[in-house]
């Protein structure tokens, strides 16, 4: 981004003024009122947070929706397997009246592993995690000294 944006002075390497892109309008969107319990909740919980950081703008939305949806599965997955344990026992009847019983894994730890991925993923483009969140407060240098142009 350095080496695109100059070294903060609107040039380029080579002196060249560098164009801005247009501005989004710094304003939080509208929750849809679809959103599931969880998921609104979630909204209410880190939008005031992120628009104080002026990062949001309208268009985040969808991206926002997802997340707090993620979220949302990724809590019902991780009640499930707090209600009913990491395995689940099957039973089966067959035609012939023999029954079988097996244990498996219980399908809502894959559920919240892969909500729980998704999750990160999503939390990182908001800053919503530790280390996105010194990037973000770095200008996203990433903690690199101000003078390297890379």
């Amino acid at each position: 981004m350095k080496l695109l944006n100059g070294r903060g002075n609107g040039t380029d390497s080579g002196g060249r003024k560098v164009a801005t892109g247009p501005a989004f309008r710094r304003i939080a969107p509208e929750a849809p009122e679809w959103l599931s319990a969880e998921a609104a909740a979630e909204w209410d919980r880190v939008v005031p947070g992120l628009q104080r950081l002026d990062i949001l703008k309208e268009e985040d939305r969808a991206v926002l929706v997802a997340y707090c949806e993620t979220w949302a599965r990724f809590v019902a997955a991780t009640r499930n397997v707090q209600e009913n344990g990491l395995t689940v026992t099957n039973r089966s009847t067959r035609k012939d009246g023999t029954e079988s019983e097996w244990t498996t894994t219980n399908p809502a730890v894959g559920i919240a592993k892969a909500a729980g991925t998704e999750l990160r993923a999503f939390a990182a483009h908001f800053g919503l995690t530790p280390s996105t969140e010194a990037a973000l407060s770095k200008g996203g240098s990433g903690g690199e000294e101000e003078d390297n142009p890379f």
